[in-house]
């Protein structure tokens, strides 16, 4: 036991060490801690797709599951090609040799479907730990996929293509969850609407702001939200991956919109890495 509670020590030391001070929450499984803001006491809600609904991977042929070597589920990620998968910078660190894993064609993160092995990571290279900006890392599988209903790669978008207010977006993912009722083992899903720029960079603004390489969706009035174990998960509309889970204060709460690493943002980059 000691063993095993070292090891996840050391694994998630560097991202703890490099938490903002302000409340910005990568959404991670680890990263379920409260913070102290002040006289405030910041604590994430239930960790899950907070008021989703259970689906099938064949719903979401694109959805990954990424594991720690051990198998642990992590993070989500989205297959964009053959060999190629996208999900959150804090999620993977770049590595020739990575220990990583991925499940794919499931539903339970658990069993079932294939798990592979990464032949590399690449983390973009702007990558930043304090604001969690050019929040992006790419998986290279040791295989090709071979497509089937269960797994397909999701169309991405153009570079710097716009997405309109009120876009109606879908985030999935295998968030934990404290409500019996809800397993986490099972991939749920949420409905949110993409949200003004300029209203979402409002609402952080007291915790340092947005970037232009993040989107928010959600509902003013809270209650729908991706959550810790939904990092580098995909948010899509219109059949396009528009955004990778990435931040937000707290999960679902009101006036406080989940923020999403904006894909079209870095399309070239994608493109030069993996030439799709």
């Amino acid at each position: 036991m000691k063993l095993v509670l070292l090891s996840l020590f050391c694994a998630v030391l560097g991202l703890l060490n490099a938490w903002p001070e302000n409340p910005q929450r990568r959404r991670p499984w680890w990263n379920q801690l409260p913070r102290t803001i002040g006289a405030r006491s910041v604590v994430e809600s239930s960790s899950r797709i907070v008021g989703g609904v259970a689906v099938n991977i064949t719903e979401f042929p694109y959805q990954i599951s990424l594991s720690s070597a051990s198998g642990s589920h992590m993070c989500g990620g989205s297959i964009i090609g053959s060999r190629w998968i996208l999900t959150a910078g804090h999620c993977a660190f770049s590595s020739e040799k990575p220990l990583q894993q991925v499940r794919i064609g499931s539903t339970d993160r658990t069993s079932g479907g294939k798990v592979l092995r990464l032949d590399r990571v690449v983390q973009h290279p702007q990558y930043d730990s304090y604001a969690i900006d050019y929040d992006f890392a790419l998986l290279e599988l040791k295989q090709d996929l071979l497509f089937d209903e269960s797994n397909q790669a999701v169309e991405l978008p153009r570079q710097d293509e716009e997405l309109a207010d009120g876009s109606l977006c879908r985030v999935s993912g295998w968030g934990n969850t404290q409500n019996v009722q809800e397993s986490s083992r099972y991939l749920r899903a949420a409905d949110v609407p993409s949200v003004n720029q300029e209203q979402c960079a409002t609402a952080y603004e007291s915790f340092g702001g947005i970037t232009e390489r993040m989107l928010c969706a959600g509902y003013k009035e809270g209650g729908k939200d991706a959550c810790q174990g939904d990092s580098g998960g995909p948010l899509v509309s219109g059949g396009k991956l528009v955004g990778v889970v990435s931040w937000g204060l707290g999960c679902a709460q009101p006036n406080y919109p989940g923020v999403y690493s904006r894909v079209a943002s870095v399309r070239s980059w994608i493109e030069e890495i993996t030439g799709i």
